[in-house]
């Protein structure tokens, strides 16, 4: 069994809306077990409805229609079905009280009665707000879902009624999990290559686990691991498979791999640092407090985030942070950011950035030209306790508008400060 979204309405096609409901019943259906190989997007138009609906009927699944049950012209989700199960509508006594009773005390506009139209052979789907029911429609061995686009209707009916339904007459408990690692450092298809071995075996017969692959303009590519399970035990038959392919992922990719499904580079480069003992301080330029403001954004920061300087003026550079004669978009100074700001807030390790993000060149650079300086107290044979007067710096040459240019800079510099602690961690745990 398997279950298509058909999302209903003209401002989602003119983006005036943007459609986060179709991604939370992907999301509700892949709990449940129930895969979702298709969702469309179509108008208010009775003919595309229709034709939608036969569409997806001809591809062997269910449906869950969403939006188009309200009381006005344009709503027309329930004519669409009613011409798709060849019958015609009727007005149901039960939901028609059940409107006045929600209109208690004021008039009934005289549209708000189309909501108690239902397909004749069709049940009502009733949630404890909003005035439109929802409708399960059966066409044949296949059953169509209309439920409301308002957000908070929808979910309540989603889950009391529509995926329970899906569960029982899927004949057995069954679920879908994913589990995403985010890669950094690695292009999307080097990644792919790098784990094509476990891709081919994954193919294999029988084999209930997929592998796939998410590229970012600005934070790396996500390795999606994907299992599915059948069974009274599914949820742990589904971890289960989820943490060997994880383990067999991070053999390939090493610390390349870092964050796993939402924690981003700043949760990461925070759980290094607490475990470390360390606290960092950063100086900005070109990003003007971007990898601040995600370091940040980090519950309990300030145990290991002593804070940030965004030095964008040339003068600030030079007075607050020890900046020396010559360009300020140059290896040199940023090195000597990071090790300013390192000492200004007595830190351990200070982290810098400076380059031209655009729209033009800088001090003979062109735009997407960023150095990135780190520096901490160890020497430079890596002794620790030893104040550095250097810092290591790193030179990118990003691609993008400035925004982008920004962006990136943000992550390949926290990028560059997490490998950095692995590292050093390595050599504390050896």
């Amino acid at each position: 069994m398997d279950c298509e979204v058909l999302a209903i309405g003209t401002e989602l096609l003119l983006g005036q809306v943007v459609d986060t409901n179709s991604a939370w019943i992907g999301e509700r259906l892949a709990a449940a077990g129930i895969p979702c190989y298709q969702q469309t997007k179509v108008g208010d138009n009775h003919g595309r409805i229709v034709a939608a609906l036969w569409a997806a009927l001809g591809r062997g699944s269910d449906v869950i229609c969403c939006g188009g049950l309200g009381p006005t012209q344009d709503d027309i989700t329930r004519e669409a079905i009613a011409e798709v199960m060849q019958v015609p509508l009727r007005r149901d006594p039960d939901l028609v009280a059940r409107l006045k009773e929600r209109f208690a005390g004021r008039e009934i506009p005289e549209m708000n009665y189309k909501q108690a139209d239902v397909p004749v052979g069709a049940s009502p789907i009733l949630a404890s707000a909003g005035t439109a029911p929802g409708l399960a429609c059966p066409v044949g061995e296949k059953v169509i879902y209309a439920v409301p686009g308002v957000p908070s209707e929808m979910r309540e009916m989603l889950v009391n009624a529509v995926v329970p339904d899906l569960v029982k007459r899927s004949g057995q408990p069954a679920t879908i999990r994913s589990r995403f690692l985010r890669v950094w450092g690695l292009t999307e298809s080097k990644v792919a290559e790098v784990v094509a071995p476990r891709v081919a075996a994954l193919e294999a017969p029988g084999s209930n686990t997929t592998i796939a692959f998410l590229a970012s303009a600005t934070e790396g590519v996500r390795v999606r691991i994907t299992a599915h399970a059948s069974g009274v035990d599914a949820g742990r038959v589904a971890v289960q498979a989820l943490d060997k392919e994880e383990a067999e992922l991070r053999a390939l990719l090493g610390e390349a791999v870092g964050g796993v499904d939402d924690e981003g580079l700043e949760v990461v480069v925070g759980r290094l640092l607490a475990e470390s003992g360390l606290r960092l301080a950063v100086a900005e330029s070109l990003t003007g407090g971007l990898v601040a403001a995600r370091l940040t954004s980090v519950p309990g920061a300030s145990t290991w985030f002593a804070g940030g300087i965004v030095s964008y003026g040339e003068d600030v550079k030079r007075s607050l942070l020890g900046v020396g004669p010559g360009p300020v978009v140059s290896e040199d100074a940023a090195g000597e950011m990071a090790v300013g700001v390192k000492d200004l807030l007595n830190a351990d390790i200070g982290l810098s950035l400076t380059g031209v993000a655009g729209p033009t060149s800088q001090d003979d650079q062109p735009v997407g030209t960023v150095f990135v300086g780190l520096a901490d107290d160890k020497g430079r044979s890596g002794e620790p306790g030893r104040r550095s007067s250097k810092a290591d710096v790193l030179q990118l040459s990003l691609r993008g508008d400035r925004q982008l240019v920004r962006q990136r800079a943000t992550t390949q510099a926290l990028d560059l400060l997490r490998r950095n602690l692995m590292e050093q961690h390595f050599r504390t745990e050896r």
